[in-house]
């Protein structure tokens, strides 16, 4: 199996403090990532929503497992019905001048079915760069 990652890195014009509630209150990640019934940036928790393609939506089965405030929080992505786990995790450190940089990385792809086109490393590539670089972005800033 190949290692597939996906990494996206910004630095965005707003303190840690900003960043750290836009991606664990799900008030505001309903605004920029998914409108989450419930979440809590406690590990062990569990959390699920769907998304995916317009022709194909995914039920994501998730349960956060490392929490260190206002600098990292790790959790699990799964596809409900498909074999494979993957890792997902936000990195935050303070910058100068009150900006912060959010390292995202998404580990384990490749535990995902490889004949599901809707698992091919690219999309999670564009994925992942339209919610950090275009809505994470728009919403902070």
């Amino acid at each position: 199996m190949e290692n597939k990652i996906v990494i996206v890195e910004r630095v965005f014009n707003a303190p840690i403090s900003k960043v750290w509630k836009a991606i664990t209150d799900k008030d505001e990640m309903k605004l920029w990532y998914f409108d989450l019934a419930e979440f809590k940036p406690e590990v062990g928790f569990k959390f699920q929503f769907t998304g995916g393609t317009p022709e194909q939506q995914y039920i994501h089965l998730c349960e956060i497992t490392e929490v260190i405030p206002q600098k990292k929080l790790t959790y699990s992505w799964i596809y409900k019905g498909y074999e494979g786990c993957s890792y997902v995790t936000f990195e935050l450190s303070e910058q100068p001048q009150d900006k912060t940089l959010l390292k995202l990385t998404h580990i384990d792809i490749d535990t995902f079915p490889q004949d599901k086109p809707d698992f091919a490393i690219h999309n999670f590539e564009a994925g992942w760069d339209s919610i950090i670089n275009t809505s994470l972005k728009e919403y902070l800033e």
